[in-house]
């Protein structure tokens, strides 16, 4: 497997994209970074990894604000308009011809469910999806709004709350805060076998 990195142009500046294909991909999964981290989050390295043994290539982006060496975000409308771009590069690109798989954690949970349907992801996976904003406000909303098979991971002490279950959302209760790093096993425990799902149903 050889990683590469390329660079992408959206409307709100540059990205960098790391490529971790498989060796005969039967789907891809574009994963995003929380608010102030970046793509190597010990969970998302998990995920790269659970999802590489799948046969699942992974795309892991640094959206542009990162990429400008800013900590914090922009607004939403900002970050989702560039994921759709990056996306959809994407899939005209290096993903071409599999399906595709979206999600991230905290932050680029969030941005992977509010553009679901604009991406055409046939599913979507929240590592430590934040429910309820430090003001208090919820997020329900956002996570109720995607119409495709959702996989919710979150630590059992997280401080923004946990998503109930619903039809089309499993949720699965590990050990842990928000940071997800008190057991790195059962994150990859939990994600692997939905990404089997999700390739048995598009192959």
């Amino acid at each position: 497997m050889t990683v590469s990195t390329i660079t992408l142009q959206t409307p709100h500046g540059s990205a960098r994209v790391h490529l971790h294909p498989a060796d005969n991909p039967r789907a891809a999964i574009v994963l995003g970074h929380g608010a102030g981290g970046g793509i190597a989050a010990p969970d998302l390295v998990t995920v790269t990894k659970a999802a590489l043994e799948c046969d699942v290539s992974v795309a892991l982006v640094e959206q542009p604000y990162r990429v400008a060496g800013r900590r914090s975000p922009p607004r939403a409308a900002v970050l989702d308009a560039a994921w759709i771009s990056i996306v959809q590069q994407l899939v005209e690109g290096p993903l071409a011809g599999i399906a595709l798989i979206t999600g991230g954690r905290s932050s680029g949970a969030r941005v992977a469910c509010r553009t679901a349907a604009a991406t055409g992801a046939v599913g979507v996976l929240c590592v430590a999806f934040p429910l309820v904003a430090p003001s208090g406000v919820s997020r329900q909303d956002e996570i109720d709004a995607v119409e495709v098979s959702v996989l919710v991971v979150q630590g059992a002490s997280d401080r923004f709350g946990i998503p109930e279950p619903t039809a089309r959302r499993s949720v699965v209760i590990v050990r842990g805060d928000h940071g997800l790093k008190s057991d790195l096993a059962a994150v990859g425990e939990a994600v692997a076998p939905w990404l089997l799902v999700q390739v048995a149903l598009v192959d």
